[in-house]
């Protein structure tokens, strides 16, 4: 390889690392996505009203431990969970197919629910 070629290629190599592009906590809210906000042991908001179908969910942690969301529909099933987000993170959670109706959405991190960390979603 050429000393040019070489050039080239180690200018191209750093301009790709310098536009970043993947894995980590999630750098900000992304556009049309509902952002809920996790502490110890609540949502906030608790209630939320979103459009059935597609929906996408931006999970950030300021409380001091890892936290989920889970999605029951009103017999109890559950249609959704997102993983695990530790303290101080943030990720997004995609529910493809949300049914239409009253759901109950929690953190099943053990003892968490119980101690209130559970809200309303209502999906039309």
């Amino acid at each position: 390889m050429t000393r040019l070629a070489s050039a080239l290629l180690l200018a191209l190599t750093l301009g790709l690392a310098a536009c970043g592009g993947g894995g980590g906590a999630a750098s900000g809210q992304p556009s049309g996505s509902v952002k809920v906000v996790m502490t110890d042991y609540k949502y906030s908001p608790s209630t939320l009203t979103v459009p059935s179908g597609k929906v996408t969910f931006f999970l950030v942690n300021q409380g001091n431990t890892s936290h989920d969301m889970v999605i029951d529909d009103s017999s109890g099933s559950q249609v959704a969970k997102s993983d695990l987000v530790t303290p101080g993170n943030s990720a997004t959670f995609t529910v493809a197919n949300l049914p239409k109706g009253s759901l109950t959405f929690f953190c099943d991190v053990p003892g968490h629910r119980e101690l209130g960390m559970q809200g309303t979603l209502t999906a039309s």
